[in-house]
This record gives C-alpha cells, structure tokens and sequence, in this order.
C-alpha cells in the first residue's frame, strides 16, 4: 500500500509547526521573565550638591511584560486543553499577550520615571531630580520575548486546528466505557456458561 505523500507532508508541518509554537512560546515568556529582573535604567540622583547612583529593574518600569508573559505562558498550555472555537481564542490571547509584551518594553526602553522614583527613594525625598540617565539593553531582548510569544500565538491560529488535544484519549476511553458495561450481562444463565467455559464473570 502505497503512502500519500500529501498527507505525510501535512503531518510532518502539523508536528513542525506545534513545535515550533512550544519552543517559541516558552523560550519567549523565558526571556520577558528573566528580562524583567534586569537593570533596565541608570542614572545620577542629584540632590544639594550630592550625587548617587540609581537603577531601575524591568520590574521598576513596568509589570506589564511580565504578566503578559505569564498569561501567554498558561495560555500556550490551555491551546491543547480546548478545541475548535476555544482554541481560537485561546491562541488569539496568546498572539495579544506577545504583542503587548512588546509594546510595554518599548516604551520602557526610555523611561525615566521608574528611576526618577528610586532618587527619591534613596535620598528620602518626595522628588529628586536625574542626571546621566543611560538605558541597557535588556527591554530590547523583553520585546524579542514578547515577539516569539507573538510567532507561537501566530503558528497557534494558522495550525491550531490541526493540532492534538490533551482531553482526547480520556474522551474516547469515556465514550466506549458504556458500550463495555452494556454488553456485559448479570443473568444468572450467563454466568454458569461463564463459568463452564472456565471464565471468571466477575
């Protein structure tokens, strides 16, 4: 019999492109989480005369990457949770998350008021002023993160559908435990065949 080359090349993409998404998706949400516990900013705190350095974390500027990568993260493990319109959702949020992963550490890439908050806070003042603000390059690899949760949601709607389900084994072997219980038999005829036949009907 001979094989379908077709179908064996639709199946060698489906497994290429659920890969694909767990290797992005999960590389992705890695690099925003560690990102985020990078120094994002520097700077001087000048206040009368003294200076200090100061640092902000990606954490200082902004939560938001990091709880869009998480959300990515679950919803990367729910896709094969869910089917058809669930999935689509489902990939659709995780598609959101990278893209929003990547719009908050752009705009922390500059961001000045997360260090202007810790001048403040280690000259014990309500306001300090910045000097020699410099940025590092960790908010750029967050949004390289953020991109890859982006390409996983992006693989996850074209190919989704093709994907295999968590649940799926567990359904059929639900659907056919009836079918076994309702050819069984309790009368007592039976069992005596049963037991002439040298089988236990228990």
């Amino acid at each position: 019999m001979k094989r379908d080359p077709a179908a064996g090349s639709s199946t060698s993409a489906t497994r290429r492109s659920l890969g694909a998404a767990l290797l992005s998706g999960a590389a992705g949400a890695a690099v925003v989480l560690v990102s985020a516990g990078q120094t994002w900013g520097e700077a001087e705190a000048a206040v009368a005369g003294a200076e200090l350095p100061v640092t902000a974390s990606g954490s200082d500027v902004s939560g938001l990457p990091s709880a869009l990568a998480l959300v990515g993260l679950a919803a990367l493990v729910a896709v094969f949770a869910v089917r058809r319109t669930g999935r689509v959702v489902v990939a659709s949020l995780l598609a959101l998350s990278g893209a929003g992963a990547i719009g908050a550490a752009l705009i922390g890439a500059s961001d000045t008021a997360a260090l202007e908050d810790r001048a403040a806070e280690t000259m014990g003042l309500a306001e300090a002023a910045v000097t020699g603000v410099g940025h590092t390059g960790w908010p750029w690899f967050s949004a390289l993160g953020g991109l890859l949760l982006l390409c996983a949601g992006l693989l996850a709607l074209s190919y989704g559908r093709q994907w295999p389900a968590m649940s799926g084994r567990y359904e059929r072997a639900a659907r056919r435990a009836p079918r076994r219980e309702e050819s069984g038999s309790d009368r007592p005829e039976d069992i005596w065949r049963a037991l002439d036949r040298g089988e236990d009907p228990t």
